[in-house]
């Protein structure tokens, strides 16, 4: 029995999630490895993007995954560093802001 819902070797197993629903994987698939192109941005900046957003969703296997494709693509420790506290710094500016929506029913309930 694991001990935790995430177990690092699911990971590997990303590739058979279509198992269940090839079509829809494939279309999920292509679409992943378009987006992941050199473009605009470079593969490297990609990948300090899709790290950041790993952390900000919580995802254990999406870190794993990124922390590697952003070395592998000569990320430095303080570039992936930097995008976390980026990360970091829009989720905790979205809870803040949110603190608006408290105070305007304060406001409306101290009428």
């Amino acid at each position: 029995m694991q001990g935790t819902y995430y177990n690092p070797a699911d990971l590997a197993k990303f590739g058979s999630i279509g198992e269940f629903g090839p079509e829809l994987a494939k279309k999920f698939f292509d679409y992943y490895g378009e987006v992941f192109k050199e473009g605009e941005l470079t593969e490297r900046e990609k990948s300090l993007i899709a790290l950041a957003v790993a952390h900000a969703i919580q995802c254990p296997y999406c870190i794993d995954a990124y922390t590697t494709d952003g070395m592998e693509k000569g990320a430095s420790e303080g570039q992936m560093m930097e995008a976390i506290h980026v990360a970091a710094a829009i989720r905790g500016g979205a809870s803040l802001v949110h603190g608006v929506q408290m105070m305007n029913k304060v406001k409306e309930m101290s009428m």
